[in-house]
């Protein structure tokens, strides 16, 4: 058994055992444990990586998105087990759908690592499928009308998108075969990687029209997006940060595999163009709508629709420099997020609220709560020093030398969110406040630590293998 497969099998064992245990303590530090251990095989993957199978291919492309989405899962488990102890505590989640959480936290990372690994595009669909079903219980956790709608919505409408992305699967699946013959070599990306340019292109166009629709449905972009807002918002805060930090990355990941294949055939459209329009649709819809929002994690759920768009946008522009800037923003939004939704989900308990304007004064009420959220919000509409700053001025710079005309919608819409986060978090991290409410823990304090002095390192440095690790992947890119 290689690392790989022990990174795939740690999260269903964990699963299993966790169906079985009914103390809330042990359930919880299975959940840790087994985040541990995946995140540790993940780091060996740089390391030493299996050999590419008909299943599983790993390359730098993936190898960092893998470790990316096992360190925001093993911080999110330290996380969760103060914040789901609270919610058992004043009996908004029953002791036995705790157990549900932890057994559906751990289907979700092997799904979304299940995907990241395949080699083979119907596993891949199946996996993002397999991942839908996993958080939508999970968002609907709290058995409230509100988080109940939110889950069938998000069902629903990633349902469709999912169904759209197999049908352009199917037709990619059509249009290999008259170039590759049937069966699963057809299927395989690495093998349509180097078959697929004397493919039809008509076909082709009409498959990444249909993907690009199907997982840009999962990736929050507009007019797509509608399902995210509301799952974020009615969600356990936990699950709320793996929502946005990772599933979309997720989702991103698959559009660029499908992109790569598609680049590789010279008669089909300019994909590139088709994601500058969805990146700056996105950004520029999640900026405004972010002037409305009254909800604190509904807020953010939308600031991650705008950075989705930002991702895109980068990707569509192309280059080595863009791909670049679109890769790191990947990981400092990921970092920065979870780490907001962290601070706003134990805010929320402690006030009892989600509304806005409700919450006054924390940096005098809850000092590390409301400085962790100034500091956070400050991170993510792109203030210096913080790497997000940094992705987005690679971004920005990347854009004015291939098209310098799309800096200025680019950089209107990144100004137009700034506006508004700053806006929101002015009105409720100062202020007067009642001192001192609740004690925040060690398993709070932790995971927001870690994840904003990473991103604000990265305003200063980035070292010399990561940054060598995002160039070799840009070029694979393209």
């Amino acid at each position: 058994m290689n690392t790989l497969d022990l990174i795939l099998v740690i999260p269903v064992v964990a699963a299993l055992l966790q169906i079985f245990v009914r103390p809330y303590a042990i359930a919880a530090g299975i959940n840790v444990l087994a985040t541990v251990l995946v995140f540790g095989g993940s780091i060996s993957l740089f390391f030493s990586r299996p050999e590419t199978t008909t299943y599983f291919v790993l390359d730098n492309l993936n190898i960092y998105l893998i470790a990316l989405t096992s360190f925001v899962f093993m911080t999110t488990s330290i996380f969760s087990v103060s914040y789901i102890a609270h919610e058992i505590e004043i009996d908004r989640i029953p002791p036995k759908l705790s157990r549900l959480y932890h057994v559906l936290f751990q289907c979700f990372s092997f799904t979304m690592l299940m995907a990241l690994s395949s080699n083979n595009l119907g596993i891949m669909w199946v996996s993002v499928e397999g991942a839908t079903l996993a958080s939508v219980l999970l968002v609907g956790l709290y058995r409230t009308p509100l988080a109940i709608e939110a889950a069938w919505k998000y069902f629903i409408l990633c349902g469709v998108g999912l169904a759209l992305a197999l049908f352009g699967t199917t037709l990619l699946y059509l249009c290999a075969q008259t170039v590759i013959g049937t069966g699963m070599d057809a299927m395989t990306w690495t093998i349509l990687l180097t078959k697929i340019s004397t493919a039809n292109p008509a076909l082709l166009n009409l498959a990444f029209v249909f993907l690009l629709i199907g997982y840009g449905t999962k990736i929050g972009l507009f007019p797509l997006h509608a399902w995210l807002p509301d799952a974020h918002s009615a969600a356990p805060a936990p699950i709320s940060a793996v929502l946005s930090g990772l599933l979309l990355n997720v989702a991103m990941y698959v559009v660029m595999r499908f992109k790569m294949l598609m680049n590789t055939n010279p008669g089909v459209i300019p994909t590139g163009t088709v994601m500058v329009v969805f990146g700056l649709m996105s950004l520029f819809v999640a900026g405004f709508m972010l002037y409305r929002r009254t909800d604190i994690k509904r807020l953010f759920a939308f600031s991650s629709i705008e950075h989705m768009g930002i991702i895109t946008f980068a990707f569509g522009v192309g280059g080595v420099y863009a791909n670049f800037a679109a890769l790191l923003h990947m990981a400092m939004h990921s970092l920065t997020k979870s780490a907001l939704f962290f601070t706003v989900g134990r805010i929320a308990q402690i006030e009892g609220t989600q509304e806005i304007s409700k919450i006054r004064g924390l940096t005098t009420s809850q000092p590390f709560l409301g400085w962790a959220l100034v500091f956070g919000t400050a991170a993510i509409v792109g203030l210096p020093p913080s790497g997000v700053f940094m992705s987005e001025f690679l971004v920005v710079t990347s854009t004015f030398s291939h098209q310098p005309l799309l800096v200025i919608p680019l950089m209107l819409g990144i100004l137009l969110g700034l506006g508004a986060l700053i806006s929101k978090m002015q009105k409720m991290a100062f202020g007067p406040g009642e001192e001192g409410k609740e004690k925040v823990g060690i398993t709070t304090v932790v995971p927001v630590l870690i994840h904003l002095t990473l991103v604000l390192t990265a305003g200063f440095y980035l070292p010399t293998f990561f940054v060598g690790l995002l160039q070799n992947i840009s070029k694979m890119l393209g």
